[in-house]
């Protein structure tokens, strides 16, 4: 499967970004999607994710409610709805997509990346 991330961009703390994770290639609905992020010095880590049917959602522990991750089917799209945005959250994030595991949280359980879109918050 391959995917596409986009709709990074550079906001003011408290502004909010709707990030979002085109598949194409396989059958979407045969994924977990989730999302990380890296920032500059420091390792990727985890931010959210979703089940193939889009039954669970889980998240990143410094996520504390401000952000959503959501999938539409038809569009064989997830969403990462990121609110209240603040400048330690500026890092460049990459969709992923796992067709095994039962709730991955870590890089190494997912198959297949995207290209990475830049998210920068200014204080």
């Amino acid at each position: 499967v391959q995917l596409q991330a986009s709709g990074g961009g550079l906001v003011q703390a408290g502004d909010s970004l709707r990030l979002s994770c085109a598949a194409s290639g396989r059958t979407f609905s045969g994924y977990n999607i989730g999302w990380f992020r890296q920032a500059p010095g420091k390792e990727r880590e985890f931010v959210a994710a979703i089940t193939r049917g889009g039954g669970a959602a889980y998240y990143g522990d410094f996520v504390k409610g401000r952000f959503m991750i959501s999938r539409e089917a038809t569009k064989s799209t997830v969403y990462l709805q990121m609110n209240s945005l603040k400048p330690e959250d500026t890092a460049v994030y990459y969709c992923a997509a796992d067709g095994g595991s039962s709730y991955p949280r870590k890089e190494f359980e997912y198959d297949y990346w995207g290209q990475g879109t830049q998210v920068t918050v200014s204080s």
